[in-house]
C-alpha cells in the first residue's frame, strides 16, 4: 500500500533587512514583552505571505518529528529536555541569565538604564512602527547574533549616556553600579563634562595655602561630624546591644527588648506635653504652701508620701487659679479671684486638655505602632526560599572588624536555627489519640490556672478590704506598703504556678507555649488591676471625704510601681543568677535557665499600665517609668548574658511585637482610658486640693471655661459652639472611635487583598513561565524541521543522476 505522503513546513530565508540589521534597544523591551502573541502573529502570517514549501519527507527521517515532535520535545537521561546547541545559545543570550555574570552585561544593563532614564518621552505603540524597526525573531535566524557589541562599545555607549545626565543622576547611577571602585572613578572620569575634566586637572595641581586650609577644615568638620554620631549612637542602649542579643539568643528574646524600647518610646511622648502644659508651669509659679513641709527622710522612695506629697508630684499640689496671682489657697475652698493684669492661663483647663491631647496622641501613635507592627510582621507572599536567602545572601561583605564578623556570623546561625525548627514543626504530625489526650490535659490545667487567678484575685479584695477598715495615721505610712506587697507577691508566684502546670501540656510549638503564657498572666494581671480600680474609685472616694483622695490614689500607684520594680529585681536575681549558681554547684548540670519571655513581657505591660492609671493623679509617673524601663533595660542585658542561655528550642518570633503591641493598646490602654475617663465625668473632685477643687466633676472645668467665652463677646463665639457639639455631644465621638475601628478593619482587609493579588501573581509568573518553555519548545521543534528541510536538500542535490537512469532503464 502506498503510504499517505507526509509533509512539513520549511521557512525559507530572506535577505537580511538593512534597517533592521540593528540590535533591538533594550528600550522597547516592555513593549516586546506586551504584544509578544500578537508579534508571533504577524511574524507567521508575513512567513506564509512570502512562501512556504510543502516538501514530501522521505520515509525514514523525521517520523517522530510528525507524531510526536509536535506536542512533546525529545527528554534526556534525567528527564529534562534536550535542545539543540543552537537553541542553548538562545537561551544563554537571554538577560535574565547574563546579567550579574560578567562586566560587559553590567554594562549593557546600566546603559539601557540610562536611556530610559534620558529619554522620558512617549514612545509610539508597537503596531505604529516599522516592521524593519520591529525586533524580529528572524533576525537572529535562531542563532545567537553575530553582531553583539563588544565590551568596548557597550562602555562607550554607557559613557556618552552619562554624559547626558546631570551630575547628581550620574553619581547616583554610578553609585548604584555593582562594579569594583577602580572601575567607577573611570567611569566618572570618563563621563565627566570638559569642564569638570579640566577643573578636576586644576585641583590635582599645586594648591594654595588659603585653598589647603579650607580643605582641612571641612575635612576637620566632617571628621568631628561623624565621630559626633558615632558617639550618639554609642549612648542609645539598643545600638550595639539588640544584635548581641539577637545574634546569641535569637529573635524570640530580642522582641522582648525590643518592646522595652518601644514603652520608652510612648513614656517621652507622653511626658513631653505634661512637663510643658503642666509640670513646667506649675513649678515656675509656685502656689503658697497651705501648711509646714515636712522634711525628707528617705522612706519617700517606697511610700512615695511625705515630703512628695507637697511637690509638683501629685494632683494636690497644683493650683485651681491663674498662676501668677500670689493667693494661698482658701480654708472655704472657694477659688481665688484674679487680680487685673494676671496671667491668663487656666491651671484646671490646662490640666485637663493637656491629659486629654497627651491620651489622643499616645491612642493615635499606639494605633499607628499596631497597624505598622502588623505590615511588617503578617508580610505578603510566601517564605518558600527563606532558607536559600538566608545561606546565600544574608552576609555583609562590607563587615571587616573581628567583632562584626563575629556578631553577624551568630546571627546568621540563630536566623537558620529558627527556621529548620519551624519547618520540622510543620512536618511534625500528630494521631487523633494524641490529640484528644493533649485537649483533655489542656482543659484540666486552664481550669487550674482560673481557680489560681481567682484565689489571687478574692485575696487582693480582701486584703483592700481590711485595709480600709483600719485607717493608718500619717506617722505609720510603712503600713501602707502592705497591699503592693500582697499584690506584687501574688504577680510573682502565680506565673511559676502556671509555669509548673504549663510542663504537663507539652506544646510541640513554642511559640503556642508562650501565647499561652501570655494569656493565663494577662488574666491574671487585668483582673487583678479591676480589684484595685474599684478599691480606689468605689470605696476609698467615699472614706476620705475631708482628705485629699487624689493623692493618695497616686500614692498607691506610685507604690506599687516601686514595689513592683523591687520584685522584678529580686525575680531577676533569685530566678536566674541563683538558680544558675546553684545547678552549676550542687546540681552539677552545664544548662543555664531560659529566659523567661512571657512573664517579662506581661511585667512590663503591667507597669505600663499602672503608669497610664496614675498619670491623672501623678503628672511625673511617666518620668519614674523611664527612668524604671532605662535601669531595667541594662539590669535585664547584664543578667541575660550571664545568667540564661539560648532557647533549647528555637523559635522564630515574626509575630511577637505585633501580639505585643495589640496587648499594650486594647486591655491595658483602653482600659486605663476607661478608668480615667469615669473618673473625670463622674468622680467628685476633692474640695481641699488640686485644680478642680470648686467643682463637682472634673469634666465641669471645659463648661466653666465656655460659659465665661460666652460672655467674653462675638469674637470667640465659635469656641462654645465647638465645645457644646464636638465635645458634649457623644455623637462625634462614637464617630471618632467608629473611623477608627473602621481604618483598622480597612488595613487588615488591604493585607488581605494583597496576599490575594500575591497568590495570582504568583499564579501567573507560573503559567507564563510555561508559556515561555512551550515557546523554546516550538523555537525548537522550527529549528529541528529547518535542519532536517537541508539535510534533505543537501542529500538531493548530492545523489547522482545515474542512479535515476539506471532506474528508468530497469523499468
Amino acid at each position: 500500500m502506498s503510504q499517505s505522503p507526509a509533509f512539513v513546513l520549511n521557512v525559507l530565508e530572506t535577505p537580511e533587512d538593512p534597517e533592521g540589521s540593528q540590535e533591538p534597544s533594550p528600550y522597547d523591551e516592555s513593549e516586546v514583552h506586551d504584544s509578544f502573541h500578537q508579534l508571533i502573529q504577524e511574524q507567521s502570517r508575513w512567513v506564509a505571505e512570502e512562501g512556504l514549501e510543502l516538501q514530501q519527507r522521505q520515509p525514514g527521517t523525521g517520523a517522530l518529528g510528525a507524531s510526536g515532535s509536535d506536542h512533546e520535545t525529545l527528554l534526556g537521561p534525567e528527564g529534562a529536555p534536550v535542545y539543540s546547541m543552537a537553541t542553548l545559545r538562545i537561551l544563554a543570550s537571554m538577560p535574565s541569565r547574563t546579567i550579574g555574570r560578567s562586566r560587559g552585561a553590567i554594562i549593557s544593563q546600566y546603559y539601557s538604564r540610562t536611556v530610559k532614564l534620558r529619554r522620558r518621552a512617549g514612545r509610539p505603540q508597537l503596531r505604529d512602527m516599522g516592521r524593519s524597526a520591529r525586533p524580529s525573531l528572524r533576525l537572529y535566524d535562531l542563532e545567537l547574533d553575530s553582531a553583539v557589541l563588544e565590551e568596548e562599545e557597550k562602555r562607550g555607549l554607557l559613557v556618552k549616556e552619562l554624559q547626558g545626565l546631570t551630575a547628581a543622576q550620574r553619581d547616583h547611577m554610578l553609585r548604584g553600579m555593582p562594579l569594583s571602585l577602580a572601575e567607577k572613578r573611570s567611569l566618572r572620569e570618563e563621563s565627566r563634562p570638559p569642564r569638570g575634566k579640566r577643573r578636576a586637572q586644576r585641583r590635582r595641581g599645586l594648591l594654595s595655602c588659603c585653598d589647603q586650609l579650607h580643605d582641612s577644615c571641612v575635612l576637620a568638620s566632617h571628621n568631628l561630624g561623624l565621630a559626633l554620631l558615632s558617639g550618639l549612637q554609642a549612648l542609645m542602649p539598643w545600638r550595639y546591644a539588640l544584635k548581641r542579643i539577637g545574634g546569641r539568643f535569637g529573635s524570640s528574646v530580642l522582641s522582648y527588648f525590643l518592646f522595652l524600647k518601644t514603652l520608652l518610646a510612648f513614656n517621652a511622648l507622653l511626658l513631653l506635653p505634661l512637663l510643658a502644659f503642666i509640670v513646667g508651669v506649675q513649678a515656675a509659679f509656685p502656689p503658697a504652701p497651705a501648711g509646714p513641709v515636712p522634711t525628707f527622710t528617705g522612706l519617700e522612695l517606697l511610700t512615695g508620701g511625705g515630703h512628695f506629697t507637697h511637690s509638683v508630684m501629685y494632683y494636690g499640689y497644683y493650683s485651681n487659679a491663674t498662676l501668677n496671682q500670689p493667693c494661698a489657697s482658701p480654708l472655704n475652698g472657694s477659688q481665688c479671684a484674679p487680680e487685673a493684669g494676671s496671667l491668663p492661663y487656666n491651671m484646671p483647663l490646662a490640666y485637663l486638655f493637656t491629659l486629654g491631647a497627651a491620651f489622643f496622641i499616645t491612642c493615635i501613635t499606639l494605633v499607628y505602632s499596631m497597624s505598622r507592627s502588623f505590615g511588617e510582621s503578617y508580610r505578603v507572599g510566601s517564605t518558600s526560599g527563606v532558607h536559600a536567602i538566608t545561606v546565600f545572601c544574608s552576609w555583609d561583605y562590607k563587615v571587616t572588624q573581628r567583632w562584626a564578623i563575629r556578631l553577624q556570623h551568630d546571627n546568621i546561625r540563630t536566623q537558620l536555627k529558627e527556621l529548620l525548627a519551624e519547618w520540622q514543626l510543620r512536618q511534625r504530625p500528630r494521631s487523633a489519640c494524641g490529640r484528644l489526650q493533649q485537649v483533655a490535659v489542656l482543659g484540666l490545667v486552664w481550669l487550674l490556672c482560673l481557680g489560681t487567678t481567682l484565689g489571687c484575685t478574692l485575696a487582693v479584695y480582701t486584703f483592700s478590704e481590711l485595709m480600709i477598715e483600719s485607717p493608718v495615721s500619717a506617722e505609720r505610712e510603712a503600713v501602707l506598703l502592705l497591699l503592693p506587697l500582697v499584690v506584687c507577691l501574688l504577680n510573682l508566684g502565680a506565673p511559676y504556678l502556671f509555669r509548673i502546670l504549663a510542663a504537663l501540656e507539652r506544646h510541640d510549638s513554642p511559640v503556642l507555649e508562650v501565647y499561652v503564657a501570655i494569656c493565663r498572666n494577662l488574666i491574671l494581671k487585668m483582673v487583678t488591676l479591676g480589684i484595685l480600680c474599684y478599691h480606689w474609685l468605689g470605696r476609698r472616694v467615699g472614706t476620705l471625704k475631708d482628705q485629699c483622695w487624689e493623692n493618695f490614689v497616686g500614692q498607691e500607684l506610685y507604690r506599687l510601681m516601686v514595689m513592683d520594680f523591687i520584685f522584678m529585681l529580686l525575680d531577676t536575681l533569685l530566678g536566674e543568677l541563683v538558680w544558675r549558681l546553684f545547678s552549676e554547684k550542687q546540681l552539677k548540670r552545664k544548662g543555664k535557665p531560659e529566659f523567661d519571655i512571657a512573664g517579662n513581657v506581661l511585667e512590663l505591660i503591667y507597669g505600663q499600665t499602672l503608669t497610664w492609671l496614675g498619670v491623672l493623679f501623678s503628672p511625673l509617673l511617666p518620668a519614674m517609668q523611664i527612668i524604671k524601663l532605662l535601669l531595667l533595660f541594662y539590669i535585664k542585658k547584664a543578667s541575660l548574658m550571664a545568667n540564661c542561655q539560648a532557647p533549647r528550642r528555637p523559635w522564630k518570633a515574626s509575630h511577637m511585637s505585633t501580639v505585643f503591641v495589640s496587648l499594650l493598646c486594647f486591655p491595658s490602654f483602653l482600659g486605663a482610658a476607661v478608668f480615667l475617663c469615669y473618673a473625670v465625668w463622674q468622680v467628685k473632685p476633692s474640695s481641699t486640693c488640686g485644680p478642680f477643687r470648686t467643682l463637682d466633676t472634673m469634666y465641669e472645668a471645659g463648661k466653666v471655661w465656655v460659659r465665661r467665652l460666652e460672655k467674653a463677646g462675638p469674637r470667640v463665639s465659635w469656641l462654645p459652639w465647638v465645645h457644646r457639639y464636638l465635645v458634649e455631644d457623644t455623637f462625634p465621638i462614637y464617630l471618632v472611635s467608629a473611623l477608627l475601628l473602621a481604618v483598622i478593619y480597612l488595613n487588615i482587609q488591604v493585607v488581605k487583598g494583597q496576599r490575594k493579588v500575591i497568590c495570582l501573581l504568583k499564579e501567573q509568573i507560573s503559567n507564563e513561565g510555561e508559556d515561555k518553555i512551550f515557546l523554546i519548545n516550538k523555537l525548537q521543534r522550527v529549528y529541528e524541521r529547518k535542519e532536517r528541510s537541508r539535510a534533505g536538500r543537501t542529500e538531493e542535490a548530492m545523489t547522482p543522476p545515474a542512479l535515476f537512469t539506471d532506474d528508468w532503464g530497469a523499468q
